[in-house]
């Protein structure tokens, strides 16, 4: 995850999008400069740094079957389910019931760039919600992170050109957890790895000895309409990131 990659071409691949000829860097990519306490936290804490590897990738695989499971809905389409999401798929169409989304198929997974700035990326989707049109970006977190504005932002000052009514933007989260249906607890399993949440004030959620309900999802929709304070901040990592790969933006001609 860490690693440096080994060729020009590697690099290219692995941090941008070639458009008309031109290389760009990818708006995810950029964000990464940014320090995750967190995940350096998981990693140190983790028996390998094989074993978390393993476990990132294998939650990446998670989250991107209930990305497609989802984005397919959004389109109106039946697709098949996995049984491992069937929990959180279901539970995001009831969300829908109440809070539809509406998209455009060549709105959805739309490839942008931003010439003046110089990035690309890929927008989950651009869809109206309660009569609002902004991007929309979907996660599989436990949570709905502030990190997730810079990437937003940036979709934002890409598209705002070519949708003059473009006006907000939205994370919709969808997480998928299970509930002990003896005491309360909530429990998270992604990539392999067990998160028990529990009321430290409630000793019997400490001696319970779980037995875990069907998975459900976790659903949550949360809007960031405010976006310009975003992007600068989000330029301000651009410009860290390029410095940090000054050497191999230049082998690509960037720099």
């Amino acid at each position: 995850m860490f690693g440096d990659p080994k060729d020009i071409n590697e690099f290219k691949e692995t941090s941008g999008y070639t458009i008309d000829g031109l290389w760009y860097p990818r708006v995810t990519k950029i964000v990464t400069i940014k320090a995750k306490p967190a995940l350096y936290y998981y990693y140190g804490e983790a028996k390998s740094y094989k074993a978390a590897n393993e476990s990132t990738e294998l939650s990446a695989r998670e989250g991107t079957l209930i990305h497609e499971v989802a984005e397919a809905i959004l389109l109106g389409k039946d697709p098949e389910i996995p049984e491992e999401v069937k929990g959180a798929i279901a539970s995001f169409k009831e969300f829908l019931r109440k809070t539809p989304i509406s998209v455009r198929p060549e709105d959805v997974e739309r490839r942008i760039v931003n010439r003046d700035q110089r990035y690309a990326g890929t927008v989950d989707a651009i869809a109206t919600i309660g009569g609002k049109l902004g991007v929309l970006d979907i996660k599989t977190s436990q949570a709905i992170y502030r990190d997730y504005c810079l990437q937003t932002s940036a979709y934002m000052d890409a598209l705002k050109d070519e949708f003059p009514a473009l006006e907000t933007r939205w994370i919709l989260r969808i997480d998928q957890l299970q509930k002990c249906v003896k005491c309360g607890a909530i429990r998270r399993l992604k990539g392999g790895n067990e998160k028990i949440k529990t009321d430290w004030r409630n000793y019997s959620m400490k001696t319970c000895q779980h037995e875990w309900s069907e998975f459900y999802g976790d659903i949550e929709l949360q809007e960031f309409p405010s976006w310009q304070n975003d992007f600068q901040a989000f330029l301000a990592a651009k410009r860290l990131w390029e410095w940090e790969n000054e050497e191999w933006l230049k082998k690509v001609a960037y720099l």
